[in-house]
């Protein structure tokens, strides 16, 4: 498999690390708040696991704006073969 090359940006890694900061985010903003900035500056790729969560994440109604940005962004780096 290539080398994924995609890294999350230092805005997104800033609002990550406030996320992870933040005592009224949930667990699964946290969880891909981490999973985002383990992305930034690094070559790391986001697991079978999280990507189903961020899908999961991204079709549900009930989660903010700002947990679904996080999502996104931790879909986006997923590194896709197909």
């Amino acid at each position: 498999m290539a080398a994924n090359t995609k890294k999350a940006s230092p805005k997104v890694a800033s609002k990550a690390a406030a996320t992870l900061k933040s005592p009224n985010a949930s667990t699964t903003a946290k969880s891909l708040a981490a999973s985002a900035l383990a992305q930034a500056g690094t070559g790391k790729q986001t697991g079978a696991a999280m990507d189903i969560k961020s899908s999961k994440v991204l079709q549900s109604t009930k989660y903010s704006d700002a947990t679904k940005s996080l999502a996104g962004t931790v879909l986006s780096k997923a590194n896709k073969t197909c």
